[in-house]
């Protein structure tokens, strides 16, 4: 089955913490919801972006994004 990882992007100089914040909402949000896969995690890509992501099974991706809206999705190769 296909994995696709949703992506929410942060941008300034705060964009490390309030992307490893956003993590903790998404491991509540796979908690509550019973979400298949628990695999979540920030990376920092530069001083002023940095990126929160969670990776959903292709057929949960849909009732996922509607709902935590991420900004963009890529297959997830891992």
């Amino acid at each position: 089955m296909r994995k696709i990882k949703l992506i929410w992007d942060f941008r300034g100089p705060a964009s490390a913490k309030t992307a490893e914040h956003h993590e903790i909402h998404l491991k509540e949000y796979i908690t509550t919801e019973k979400v298949p896969l628990n695999i979540t995690g920030f990376e920092i890509q530069s001083e002023m972006h940095a990126i929160a992501f969670m990776v959903v099974t292709d057929e949960n991706m849909i009732a996922v994004r509607d709902v935590l809206k991420p900004h963009r999705g890529e297959v997830y190769e891992g």
